[in-house]
């Protein structure tokens, strides 16, 4: 346990949590550039943006990232020269007129207790274009003994979750367009199982 404290507090710094993702964000963010065409995306709300992870896919767009850990956002605001806003995603309020037709949360609400994530998708959902989506990349705590499911419990976000809570979760908000699973892994073994999730707004 000491262990995963220690790594947990490395992963506060900009540097270190971007060499831990690298590895594996192209393969996390692959259903993303499957099902969208990210040049069509108008104004882009990243919530939970860490270091500035996604901010290079969405150059030319009207962008905000959100992260509640300052040094994270420090970092990204010198990287990229972008707006990046230092804030709780569990409290935070968008100005009443922000509407975004592309709200990406990647990896956030597995870090998150079940009546926050309610809370947070359910604002967000106020927040799009009549014809945005929000796209929602998501940790799997998997049923079956294994690698995968090792990793989702040692992950430092506490709250991982079985592919059937994510969909009540997600369906709670929002209609769904697509919500398809999905391995991450290197050189054929799997390390870890998500879920894509893109979504409109209930009207």
């Amino acid at each position: 346990m000491v262990s995963l404290k220690r790594l947990s507090s490395v992963m506060e710094h900009p540097t270190a949590y971007r060499l831990w993702q690298s590895p594996f964000a192209r393969a996390k963010f692959a259903p993303v550039l499957r099902h969208n065409d990210l040049a069509q995306a108008r104004r882009v709300l990243d919530v939970g943006c860490g270091p500035g992870t996604n901010a290079a896919l969405f150059a030319g767009v009207d962008y905000v990232g959100l992260d509640i850990n300052e040094s994270y956002v420090r970092t990204a605001r010198r990287r990229y020269g972008r707006e990046f806003v230092a804030a709780d995603a569990c409290t935070y309020q968008a100005p009443p007129d922000a509407r975004f037709d592309f709200i990406l949360l990647n990896s956030l609400l597995h870090h998150i207790d079940t009546p926050n994530v309610e809370r947070i998708l359910r604002q967000l959902s106020t927040q799009l274009a009549d014809d945005g989506h929000v796209h929602i990349l998501e940790l799997i705590l998997p049923e079956e003994r294994g690698l995968p499911r090792l990793l989702a419990r040692s992950d430092r976000g506490d709250f991982a979750r079985s592919l059937d809570e994510w969909r009540r979760l997600f369906a709670a908000a929002y209609e769904e367009v697509v919500f398809e699973p999905f391995p991450v892994g290197r050189l054929g073994i799997t390390f870890f199982e998500m879920v894509y999730f893109k979504g409109r707004a209930k009207r």
